[in-house]
């Protein structure tokens, strides 16, 4: 399956927003407002002329505007574990699914979904605590992926270092790429996943 695929059929089954929809255009452009003004600066007035609606038409699809903070947030980390799900399927070693781990998160910080990773990296404490739970049911799914191949490589002595230090250092290293990574610079995202995976210790 492409990513194209994977993201249809998310859709089809009404897990998330198509994207060329009403709604699915609305959560891209509140990603990127979020992004650049940030949560509390961003009006309901600023969402709405991003995609040329009048405000009180946000309210057909959003209760309110923490509502679309919280759909950003739940579908971007809906795509990309479905994502990382598929290349996971296509290794065969410990080791290479590490290695399509490091990619796929590489890929969402800095590809399609980056400004609304940034958002759930930046924004997480202007959710209320209900959100914020529901929210971390999602990310507990993502997350358990990575411990259990990182258990893995541990188990078989590929890596020494805790599995759940490891991860979490890996979160903060992966996740700081956005403020410096450049499409057009001397590295692709291969290149990138390369480089960690021989700062783990790695040879896929």
């Amino acid at each position: 399956m492409t990513p194209q695929s994977i993201q249809a059929e998310l859709v089809a089954e009404n897990r998330i927003s198509e994207p060329t929809g009403a709604r699915g255009r609305l959560l891209r452009a509140a990603a990127r407002l979020f992004r650049e003004k940030g949560y509390e600066r961003t009006t309901v007035r600023d969402l709405a002329a991003a995609i040329g609606i009048q405000s009180g038409s946000l309210f057909h699809h959003f209760r309110s505007k923490e509502d679309i903070l919280k759909a950003v947030m739940e579908e971007t980390i809906i795509l990309n574990t479905e994502l990382m799900r598929h290349a996971l399927r296509q290794a065969t070693t410990a080791v290479g699914r590490m290695w399509a781990l490091i990619r796929s998160e590489l890929e969402s910080i800095n590809g399609q979904t980056g400004e609304a990773m940034a958002v759930l990296v930046f924004e997480w404490r202007s959710l209320s605590a209900d959100s914020q739970r529901d929210i971390l049911i999602l990310r507990d799914a993502y997350e358990a992926m990575w411990l259990e191949v990182l258990g893995e490589l541990k188990a078989s002595g590929q890596i020494t270092a805790d599995p759940f230090l490891t991860r979490r250092m890996l979160t903060g290293a992966l996740s700081w790429t956005v403020t410096w990574y450049r499409p057009d610079g001397p590295r692709n995202l291969d290149d990138m996943t390369d480089e960690v995976m021989a700062m783990l210790g790695l040879d896929k």
